[in-house]
């Protein structure tokens, strides 16, 4: 089993599964949780041989036992692959087929972007929905919704940030998601500079805000340059452990161009600001190339509360706005200017696309956690593990175990 997402009543399940079910687990991975969940309600049957009826049992009960977010895939040996998603369908999950190449029946796949079904060539691409459970046997494939929540409430960052501008999630094709969020944060640009609007360039922030970017630049009817060049050998620093080691990534993943900055005020695009490390070194990038101001403006509005739905998100003391005004977080990057979309505004840019979707997670802009059963005590365990501290010690002690295995 695989799965996209996190379990936000792990404790629970782990105490139960080793106390009640007898279960042994090893690893830290809800996927592994999910796993002898799924599997013990399959015991429950009794049965040597199971069949669909069974699966979709099991899964009810899973559905009632485990709370959070979760995309699942899993593969039943002999009988067939099996794809669920949460209740909320708060992280993607897609399915599709293609004629074998044998030329008989159907391949089946599921992904959590449809453009990975794009590019192998599947058909019929529909998103499983929330609640719902698809299984794909040797004979049939055969699916039903098994729990009806009143809302159903994406994750409105993967359309921000994670997902692939050519996918369609939800109905919601993320490109033109994305160049809504432009036109929204170009109103916002001319609302707080009025009369003294003098931006001479939009620069984007490779890759994610390029499309919010293209569209702002056409809303205020200014250039848009390629500023930066990235180096696309270099992960994603907003997750890398230590404030000097993501300040070191940020200068080996982008390089700026003199020519697009000097004697020029500048208004840098990104899909969003997290800590502040990876806009103020882009930013101070900008002022040693010779740009006289620098504006910024994100594509998000400020996050100030921790994810608890499968983003790998800092801990909250560590996120920029968090207890920070628009003018704090612009002091502590070294922008002369910082614009945040609204949230109203970024959830009519995706809303627009699929107007049955009326809600959304949001819960890293507003703290408002749509599953509900949030508890102080796990908003403090997170805090606890996802601190820089943490991941040191971690990233110390895994390296130490590497080294014992090679020199064994």
């Amino acid at each position: 089993m695989a799965h996209n997402g996190n379990l936000t009543n792990d404790s629970e399940l782990r105490h139960f599964l080793d106390y009640d079910a007898h279960r042994h687990i090893n690893t830290d991975s809800d996927s592994e949780l999910l796993l002898n969940i799924f599997a013990n309600n399959l015991q429950k049957t009794g049965k040597f041989r199971i069949n669909e009826q069974d699966i979709f049992s099991a899964i009810q009960g899973l559905y009632s036992e485990c709370h959070g977010a979760y995309a699942a895939t899993a593969m039943l040996a002999g009988f067939g692959i099996i794809g669920f998603r949460d209740p909320h369908g708060i992280r993607p999950l897609v399915f599709g087929r293609r004629r074998a190449l044998s030329g008989k029946g159907y391949d089946y796949m599921f992904a959590s972007e449809s453009v990975v079904l794009d590019a192998l060539d599947f058909t019929d691409i529909e998103d499983v929905q929330p609640g719902e459970v698809i299984i794909v046997s040797k004979s049939a494939v055969t699916r039903r919704r098994l729990v009806v929540e009143a809302n159903i409430t994406p994750c409105i960052f993967e359309y921000v940030y994670f997902a692939r501008p050519d996918s369609t999630i939800d109905g919601i094709p993320v490109y033109n998601a994305r160049l809504d969020m432009g036109v929204k944060l170009a109103r916002k640009v001319k609302q707080v500079l009025g009369d003294a609007m003098d931006i001479d360039v939009v620069i984007p922030v490779p890759d994610t805000s390029r499309a919010a970017a293209l569209q702002l630049s056409h809303e205020l009817g200014l250039p848009y340059r390629e500023g930066f060049n990235k180096n696309r050998y270099v992960g994603r620093t907003f997750i890398m452990p230590g404030q000097e080691m993501r300040r070191k990534n940020v200068r080996r993943k982008l390089n700026a161009m003199p020519t697009e900055f000097k004697g020029l005020n500048v208004l840098l695009v990104d899909d969003s600001i997290v800590r502040g490390t990876t806009s103020r070194e882009i930013i101070q990038m900008a002022r040693d190339v010779g740009a006289k101001k620098v504006y910024f403006a994100s594509a998000a509005p400020a996050i100030r509360y921790p994810n608890v739905y499968g983003i790998d998100m800092p801990s909250m003391k560590e996120l920029v706005a968090s207890g920070s005004s628009d003018s704090d977080v612009a002091n502590i990057i070294g922008a002369d200017c910082v614009f945040f979309q609204a949230l109203e505004d970024l959830v009519d840019s995706c809303r627009k696309f699929n107007p049955k979707i009326t809600m959304f997670d949001t819960s890293v802009f507003d703290g408002k956690y749509v599953t509900g059963k949030i508890s102080a005590d796990y908003l403090q365990k997170l805090e606890d593990l996802r601190s820089d501290a943490s991941k040191q010690r971690e990233e110390k002690a895994s390296s130490e175990v590497i080294g014992l295995h090679n020199f064994k």
